[in-house]
């Protein structure tokens, strides 16, 4: 993982969204001191999003909210009531959370980086993920409404097996026109 990509750098990525965008206040759930390798999971029926980074460092930057989370953020960035939030505006917040934060992300990679279009998808199931991998880095929050996700992975170099992005990922960058190599 590129030094650059922190624990902290993405508490920052993320609180310069909510704070500033949604008056927000998203805590970091921080692991257990010795549960390094112990799975943390976002939940059944969350919104999940992310754009691709390329260039200089290639990876991707995925985005996941807790339904609660995902209706209260929408309706802070729609300023209208949780019970008028559709499906549709929920996957598009989500989009736009994901564009922020990668954004923000990209800005400490080095150059040049291009940032794909977001891609944003309903998930009925529940997603478990490590808080760190070799190539990876996995940070939770908290609020009241519920939790949010923000992962980071590193794509080694190309021709590699990207064995750590998920089905959502692949499919949603072949969805947006990406060329997308098969597994080795």
């Amino acid at each position: 993982m590129h030094e650059a990509i922190t624990n902290q750098s993405i508490h920052k990525a993320n609180a310069q969204f909510w704070e500033q965008m949604l008056a927000m206040c998203l805590v970091p759930v921080e692991a257990a001191v010795g549960t390094a390798s112990a799975q943390r999971c976002i939940g059944v029926e969350h919104v999940a999003s992310g754009c691709t980074l390329s260039g200089v460092w290639n990876g991707w930057i995925e985005v996941r909210l807790s339904r609660g989370l995902a209706l209260a953020a929408t309706a802070a960035m729609l300023m209208q009531p949780v019970h008028c939030v559709e499906a549709s505006d929920m996957l598009d917040a989500a989009k736009e959370i994901a564009n922020m934060i990668a954004g923000t992300l990209k800005s400490a990679l080095p150059r040049p980086c291009a940032m794909s279009v977001p891609s944003a998808e309903m998930e009925d199931g529940d997603f478990c993920v490590l808080p760190r991998t070799e190539d990876s880095v996995t940070v939770f929050f908290a609020h009241e409404s519920g939790e949010l996700m923000v992962r980071v992975w590193e794509d080694a170099g190309v021709g590699e097996e990207r064995s750590d992005r998920t089905e959502f990922g692949l499919a949603q960058l072949a969805a947006c026109g990406f060329e997308v190599p098969a597994a080795a």
